[in-house]
């Protein structure tokens, strides 16, 4: 542990921990102070000026990262007949149907991280809502993770589509990339989930939209950037 406090103390060195930083800035810090010796992955958290108990105030929604998040992504994609064959060709790990919604539920099997459906299979998919949803995997036509273009949704997925949305406190929390991509990349990824989220300000949200911002790798120091700048 001594050596991570020693490591911690030089990045926290590198920065002024109360001071609020233009996201380029903030972004370039991330980067130097990235101490560990696996590639670590860069993370935001916004803090909304909504209430997120209205159903009228909820954000959420999907954007593929420019630069994707250096993340291999497995998708399970439930749909039928030729809609599965362009699935998989388009790069589905599984796909398919009932045979995939027994062995979630009696094999407890989830070796995937995006599940997406075409609409025809959503009855079907009902029955897994108590195991999926606990684990943000249910598919909704929200994030586009519901669609008739099973094949397109694959290819965004496998990209870097993420999802954010709110969570009780009000924060949104999202992975922008790996400390390796270094700065540019990860300000454009920045840019773009920011821009999202600015996007999808609900009309009846009322004062300052981003309350507050900060951006960190896995095990470096949190940097806030200014929200009042961002939207």
């Amino acid at each position: 542990m001594a050596t991570k406090g020693k490591k911690y103390v030089e990045s926290v060195s590198l920065y002024e921990k109360s001071k609020m930083y233009e996201p380029s800035e903030a972004v370039g810090i991330v980067v130097k102070t990235a101490k560990a010796k696996f590639d670590e992955t860069v993370e935001i958290h916004i803090r909304l000026g909504v209430d997120s108990r209205h159903a009228d105030q909820q954000v959420r929604g999907a954007v593929v990262l420019p630069n994707g998040t250096g993340k291999t992504v497995k998708t399970l994609v439930f749909a039928k007949d030729d809609k599965v064959k362009a699935a998989l060709e388009a790069g589905a790990d599984y796909a398919g149907g009932m045979e995939y919604v027994e062995k979630i539920q009696k094999e407890n099997w989830f070796d995937f991280d995006v599940v997406i459906a075409s609409p025809d299979m959503m009855g079907v998919i009902g029955r897994l809502g108590k195991v999926l949803g606990p684990k943000g995997l249910m598919p909704s036509p929200k994030n586009g993770t519901v669609t008739p273009n099973v094949a397109q949704a694959v290819k965004e997925a496998k990209a870097g589509k993420i999802e954010y949305r709110l969570d009780k406190t009000n924060i949104i929390h999202c992975p922008i990339g790996k400390v390796s991509f270094g700065e540019e990349k990860l300000k454009e990824n920045f840019d773009t989930l920011v821009g999202a989220v600015i996007k999808a300000k609900p009309a009846s949200a009322k004062g300052q939209y981003i309350k507050s911002c900060v951006i960190a790798s896995t095990m470096g120091p949190g940097v806030k950037i200014n929200g009042a700048k961002l939207g």
